[in-house]
């Protein structure tokens, strides 16, 4: 059994989002994250490639190759071997796992805001399982399916957790991260060479290396039951591409909060072609849906439910998966002085605009507020 370290803050319906945002204005972003009830750090990939969730988490690890020119990540197993020796040498000075400010300026920015105020304050960092997929060496192969850098990579992105929480806790006491980890999609398919029951064991034994609050974060289709029992604590993802919520599922959404565990319902769409069709209200009613089949295979309460949810938009929309030109796809919820938006950042900012109205029906619904 994987020791917990609680979320020690009331979920109760409460906001957040995906670090990745589309903005090219820092201080618009950071507006924006430190608005919701749990802000975040914006990851900004459109001011530069050092803003990418994958670059930001390659800083110091041996091998890795970032063309900024290009906008390309890779890795060079000769360049592995010949930096192995030094990296083994850094790994006792803990500034080597710290997130510079030449990889994220917006994050130093974050950490100069008072946030001593929000009931919790959100990091985030791509997971080993999608960064050994998408970074591939010169025979463009994943750097997951060596079996060395593997374990390498996995205690390597554990000890950038433990440095971020330290510097987030410093901010505030109810700090955690989460791992951003779409390629725990991956893992099912037959045609990869890294398999869901590798990864179980495989992340079992890197959460358990967390000082922090153990926490998973993924966008892609998923299979609900297979994460809950990663040993997360909290668990976020796009519950909005469900439709419904399988009975099936029913059981080990209950368990997992029965253990205390916190759902993020990333139930507010960011595309257009789905944004379009959907209110607060038909929002809202999807999401207590989902939880009345919950509540009705599993006796427990929609209540409790409600009172372990945070609420988030569904994904991150950096390119707006809709049809450009429907309807009502240029509207964001609020004008701001004539400032030229694109259409993935007024998407963007209409669904923030919705997710605080859904988390208000639901707390008033519930009785949270």
């Amino acid at each position: 059994m994987i020791e917990t370290k609680r979320l020690h803050f009331v979920a109760s319906c409460q906001t957040t989002a995906m670090g990745i945002m589309p903005h090219t204005d820092v201080e618009r972003a950071l507006k924006l994250a430190l608005s919701l009830d749990i802000p975040f750090y914006p990851q900004l990939p459109n001011t530069s490639f050092y803003e990418d969730m994958y670059v930001q988490a390659s800083q110091n690890f041996p091998g890795v190759v970032v063309d900024l020119e290009q906008k390309r990540i890779g890795f060079d197993n000769v360049r592995f071997e010949k930096e192995l020796d030094d990296y083994a040498q850094m790994m006792g000075e803990a500034v080597t796992f710290a997130l510079s400010r030449s990889y994220s300026a917006v994050y130093h920015r974050f950490l100069a805001a008072d946030l001593k105020g929000y009931p919790a304050i959100r990091g985030q960092i791509i997971g080993p399982v999608s960064f050994g997929f998408r970074v591939t060496d010169e025979n463009r192969r994943p750097i997951i399916y060596n079996d060395g850098i593997r374990a390498l990579l996995f205690d390597f992105i554990q000890r950038k957790v433990n440095y971020q929480y330290q510097q987030l806790k410093d901010k505030n006491q109810n700090a955690f991260i989460w791992l951003d980890e779409p390629g725990l999609g991956w893992v099912f398919s037959g045609l990869s060479g890294y398999n869901d029951v590798q990864a179980r064991q495989d992340y079992q034994s890197f959460l358990s290396g967390f000082d922090c609050p153990k926490a998973l974060h993924l966008c892609a289709s998923i299979n609900l039951p297979y994460l809950l029992e990663l040993g997360a604590e909290l668990l976020s993802f796009d519950a909005y591409q469900m439709g419904l919520m399988p009975r099936g599922y029913a059981g080990a959404v209950a368990g997992f909060l029965r253990r205390g565990g916190i759902i993020c319902w990333g139930i507010v769409p960011t595309d257009s072609e789905s944004l379009v069709r959907e209110t607060p209200e038909k929002l809202a009613g999807l999401l207590s849906g989902y939880w009345e089949v919950v509540s009705q295979n599993t006796a427990l309460p929609t209540r409790q439910i409600a009172e372990q949810a945070l609420i988030a938009p569904a994904r991150c929309c950096l390119k707006n998966a809709g049809r450009v030109g429907a309807s009502d796809d240029t509207t964001s919820g609020e004008a701001r002085g004539g400032t030229d938006l694109t259409i993935e950042e007024r998407l963007v900012e209409k669904a923030f605009g919705y997710l605080k109205v859904v988390s208000e029906i639901l707390k008033d619904k519930f009785g949270l507020s």
